[in-house]
């Protein structure tokens, strides 16, 4: 029987209010009260915090604090990649940033979802969508990226704009939902 937690990271329905996950986000608020507290630091120090609690930190790869997310463990951040003050990531299940993106601020990238049916939500339980980035991407300040969407390489996403659906490669996209410009 597979626990919580690996029900999460599969983007199964789990229990967020499981004993593990409590601690692993408790850990993460840790992290990040100290990681938050950065920003006057070097980015080669900011950079070796990143890497105690991200999935994976490519070179160069660069998070302005104050910054959010629930886990850190399923972020990888390619090489060169930039998220400016006060993004959020929802992490329960992964999210994939490739090399040279630059993010703005308080862009949030969520990959929590919930089920649909009353019942079901009732019951506590969640669920994730991964979210993947691909190379050379910029999305400007305030987007919302939601659960299980794809952007590829070379696109563009409007600031404040919701991103409902996958952004094929080398597309600008803006408004809520986001559509092709």
């Amino acid at each position: 029987m597979n626990t919580e937690k690996q029900k999460m990271l599969a983007g199964e329905l789990y229990r967020a209010g499981d004993a593990e996950l409590r601690d692993d986000r408790t850990e993460t608020q840790r992290w990040l009260a100290k990681y938050n507290a950065m920003l006057g630091t070097c980015l080669s120090e900011r950079s070796s915090v990143l890497k105690e609690r991200l999935g994976f930190v490519g070179e160069g790869a660069a998070i302005r604090p104050p910054f959010h997310c629930d886990y850190g463990y399923s972020i990888k951040l390619g090489k060169d990649v930039f998220l400016n003050f006060n993004c959020v990531i929802l992490d329960g299940v992964e999210v994939v940033i490739g090399d040279g993106t630059q993010i703005g601020p308080g862009v949030q990238l969520l990959t929590a979802d919930h089920p649909r049916t009353p019942e079901e939500r009732a019951s506590g339980a969640e669920f994730g969508k991964p979210i993947h980035i691909g190379k050379n991407v910029w999305i400007g300040a305030g987007a919302l990226i939601l659960p299980g969407v794809n952007i590829g390489d070379d696109a563009i996403v409007g600031a404040g704009s919701v991103v409902t659906k996958d952004v094929p490669k080398g597309t600008t996209v803006m408004g809520n939902p986001a559509r092709p410009k």
